[in-house]
């Protein structure tokens, strides 16, 4: 697995982010989700730690997601939950669904793991024609702040079964240009001093200029957008690193 989340990489989000956890988006989502009426469909939805609480919640939510590994460990827990959401893997920017979305929502910058604008401006355009008019999308976005080109960082989690996951973290790309990071994450999985599991993936980030995304969005057809920073709703931004809500209506027929 080199491009997508493998079954190490989802091992330590679920370790890292367990269940529950939350930034401020899952409450938001809660929120700015609470008068829709019909189906939402969450893209780049993981292993279901922003999914899952709105499935409990009583909102009609599907999942799509590009990693088995994430899925598996989504379908476990709901499982667990007894909860049966219909989940998807394909790519977001081709996925072909039999229906459309009163909102779609992309939570934790999961956008931003699309490489090109080319490519970025085809999902917005695929998306828009999953939602129903006056459908919703909402998604989230950051800008980095740390453009170091030589960064490494080491980071280490025990598991219940007394394994350590190793994460080496390497920058290996920084282009100011294209607005694009590239990190190599290598995963490690020891026991007793063994290396019993390791995985590589390669992890593009791109990012865009407040303004900048809100003409991509409008170039999309998107109406009526709103700007938040900070899991609080028409906050406005005011400096880079905080996290960027978009909202933005598909037009009535």
């Amino acid at each position: 697995m080199y491009s997508s989340y493998g079954e190490l990489c989802t091992e330590v989000y679920d370790l890292s982010k367990p269940l529950g956890h939350s930034f401020g988006d899952v409450e938001y989502y809660l929120e700015r989700l609470s008068n829709v009426k019909g189906n939402v469909l969450e893209v780049g939805c993981g292993s279901g730690r922003v999914l899952i609480p709105l499935l409990q919640s009583g909102i009609a939510i599907d999942g799509l997601d590009n990693s088995d590994a994430m899925l598996d460990s989504c379908r476990r827990r709901c499982n667990e939950l007894n909860l049966s959401p219909k989940l998807i893997k394909d790519e977001m920017h081709e996925f072909t669904l039999s229906n459309q979305y009163d909102a779609i929502i992309i939570p934790g910058g999961s956008f931003q793991l699309i490489e090109g604008r080319e490519q970025a401006i085809t999902t917005l355009n695929h998306l828009y024609s999953y939602l129903l008019p006056g459908g919703r999308l909402i998604m989230d976005l950051s800008i980095p702040t740390d453009l170091n080109t030589n960064s490494t960082s080491t980071r280490t989690w025990s598991t219940p079964n007394n394994e350590v996951i190793v994460l080496e973290d390497k920058r290996v790309e920084v282009n100011i240009l294209e607005q694009k990071i590239v990190s190599l994450l290598k995963y490690e999985k020891w026991k007793e001093g063994n290396l019993i599991q390791a995985e590589l993936q390669r992890f593009p980030l791109s990012w865009y200029g407040n303004y900048e995304f809100n003409l991509l969005l409008e170039q999309s057809g998107y109406q009526e957008i709103t700007i938040s920073a900070d899991y609080k709703f028409k906050n406005k931004p005011i400096s880079a690193g905080q996290m960027i809500t978009y909202e933005a209506i598909k037009a009535e027929e």
